[in-house]
């Protein structure tokens, strides 16, 4: 499927990961099922220790440095056997954004080659309570005092946040669009702590808690860029990083539902031929298949001028969108054609029906897709951050790599 896209370099990492993944995490995958709330952080720990989360780390750091493509294919691969383990190992990536795009060259050092090795995974911590998708709305706060900033406030949805060992905090600390900035925040700083964590309907063994930011003393050493850049690492780590990651998570999901149906409608069997043979359901599993087929296209294609470093924002914007209606609406289909079997807890499909629906906020909803492609629709887009940023985006399109560095 879109094999066009890959070279035999990204062939090879699928299999790589696929079979990291049946070994591994597979046989865990009912226990984290079986305990809501709760986090493998040795799993998370040893996902990490592959390398993968540094698949858009320059070398020079301790990287991959094989690009976003690649990083889609790790990412799809591990979501096909677990969804809560594909979102932290995105998490972790999408954390690594920030530093990569706005970190000072002492804070690149710091930083990369822990997140890429894996002993560290980071997370970036914007969205609030009454604010949502809206960024500018937030009212966490920092000042300075002196060579530090105190940082107050809640942070919501964020990724990782109970396995986390560095935070990326925006906060506001003076009025308008230029008024947020950004902080490298370590898990155990004082003044730092995680509200009890309230279990969700699916991504269970995934950490996607609440940070409690209680004057909370950072360096001024640990902003990330200038202050007022707060909102540019938002936008842009949200476009190149948390669009295409949850475009590729959905994508794996959206794999293991036609895979799990197509399963079952041959396994079954109605009037003594398989359920798959019924004009009806064939018809259901072709429609699952060329939704797939799109969605995939979509999501690689995008990826793949990121790492061509051609201007695509609406094609990310868009594969994120296409690809979470595709998995939700294909997640929907699945549940008819296994009907009142799709409800058993024992069955892989109920776990893929409630991860698929986490797809839906991260990242913008649709809703907000929609806004971002009417924009460059009407010509009122204003910012290019897959061009802007090209120089620091990693591109693994031509030479991949399988090391894990």
């Amino acid at each position: 499927m879109s094999d066009a896209y890959l070279s035999e370099e990204h062939i090879q990492l699928r299999a790589q990961v696929r079979a990291f993944a049946l070994a591994e995490i597979a046989p865990r995958v009912k226990a984290m099922e079986a305990a809501p709330g709760s986090f493998d952080r040795d799993l998370a720990a040893l996902i990490a220790r592959q390398g993968w989360i540094g698949a858009t780390i320059d070398p020079a750091y301790g990287g991959m440095g094989v690009g976003h493509l690649a990083k889609t294919i790790i990412i799809e691969e591990i979501c096909k056997i677990s969804g809560a383990m594909g979102a932290m190992l995105q998490a972790s990536q999408l954390g690594a954004a920030k530093i990569i795009h706005y970190g000072s060259e002492e804070q690149r050092r710091t930083w990369l080659p822990s997140i890429a090795e894996g002993s560290c995974l980071p997370t970036i911590a914007v969205t609030e309570p009454a604010s949502g998708g809206h960024v500018l709305g937030m009212q966490a706060t920092g000042r300075r005092r002196g060579k530090h900033y105190l940082l107050s406030g809640h942070k919501v949805f964020v990724g990782n946040s109970h396995i986390g060992h560095v935070h990326g905090v925006v906060v506001r600390t003076r009025p308008g669009s230029r008024g947020l900035t950004a902080f490298l925040v370590e898990a155990d700083t004082p003044g730092l702590s995680l509200a009890p964590y309230q279990p969700t309907m699916g991504l269970r063994g995934f950490s996607f808690g609440e940070l409690l930011l209680d004057n909370c003393s950072v360096p001024v050493t640990n902003m990330i860029g200038e202050e007022g850049d707060g909102l540019a690492i938002a936008y842009s780590s949200s476009i190149l990083y948390g669009r295409p990651n949850l475009t590729a998570v959905s994508l794996g999901l959206h794999q293991a539902i036609v895979d799990e149906t197509a399963r079952f409608a041959s396994e079954r069997t109605r009037f003594g031929a398989p359920l798959a043979e019924m004009p009806t359901i064939k018809h259901k599993l072709g429609a699952l298949q060329s939704r797939l087929m799109t969605a995939r296209l979509t999501a690689y294609h995008a990826v793949r001028l990121l790492d061509d470093g051609q201007p695509c924002d609406p094609d990310l914007i868009n594969s994120k969108y296409v690809n979470v209606q595709a998995a939700r609406e294909s997640a929907s289909e699945a549940m008819n054609i296994h009907a009142a079997v799709g409800l058993q807890t024992n069955r892989p499909l109920e776990r893929l029906f409630r991860d698929v629906q986490h797809t839906w906020a991260p990242a913008g909803t649709g809703d907000i897709q929609l806004h971002r492609l009417a924009e460059t629709l009407l010509g009122t887009s204003q910012n290019q951050w897959s061009q802007r940023l090209a120089s620091v985006t990693p591109s693994g399109a031509k030479h991949p790599s399988t090391s894990c560095a």
